[in-house]
């Protein structure tokens, strides 16, 4: 599903998926009301969400839909696709529980990239704000350091959550630790339980946080 106020936009990004066999567009909307309404209705596998848009953000419409589908479901996964890559829009779209960033002139590639990465579990932030963001996030926390961040998980899962911080995917991770890809999606499970945290991403951003990656 696509949400953005211009439909030149929302067209564009329609013929951008639609060219791919396992992608199919079922609903569109123009404001995040609408957005928040439509996903509640067609229950997309996932919603590109724009967010300066009338009515209700974005990031708004995202921290609506997380808080109803709760941390653990596996609803409609909502990746964040805007013309700006500030700060405290990649900070609040993570914080509301968007499962990416793209920026709109990353191209086509990476958008259905990042359509593909929220649907496997995994999630996808355009490389322009990577750098900014591990390095606003690699600030150790005052409130737990990194070794008592580390005692909260198990040997085996601190090291899924520092592939994961080093944006492996699972088939990754699986194949480095020489587990099933099963046995990695349980161990993330558990962290997401442990820590808490709503998806990889913010296990990501827990670890970077934590200096449990530097």
């Amino acid at each position: 599903m696509i949400a953005d106020d211009q439909e030149m936009v929302r067209t564009g990004f329609r013929l951008i998926l639609e060219s791919q066999d396992d992608i199919s567009v079922i609903g569109q909307a123009s404001d995040g009301l609408e957005a928040v309404e439509t996903v509640r209705r067609l229950k997309p596998d996932v919603c590109l969400m724009d967010i300066r848009m009338p009515k209700l953000d974005g990031l708004e419409a995202t921290k609506r839909l997380r808080q109803e589908q709760g941390a653990a479901a596996s609803g409609t996964k909502i990746v964040i696709v805007t013309t700006f890559d500030l700060d405290e829009y990649v900070y609040g779209a993570l914080r509301a529980g968007a499962s990416g960033f793209v920026v709109k002139n990353s191209g086509p590639r990476l958008l259905v990239e990042a359509v593909h990465a929220a649907v496997n579990g995994d999630s996808l932030i355009s490389p322009s704000v990577t750098v900014r963001l591990l390095e606003h996030l690699n600030k150790p926390s005052r409130a737990e350091t990194a070794a008592a961040a580390a005692r909260r998980l198990t040997p085996q899962e601190l090291k899924v959550v520092t592939l994961v911080a080093r944006g492996r995917t699972n088939n990754e991770i699986a194949e480095q630790m020489v587990l099933s890809l099963s046995t990695i999606k349980s161990h993330l499970s558990r962290i997401q339980d442990k820590l808490p945290a709503r998806n990889r991403v913010e296990i990501a951003a827990w670890a970077w946080e934590h200096g449990i990656v530097s």
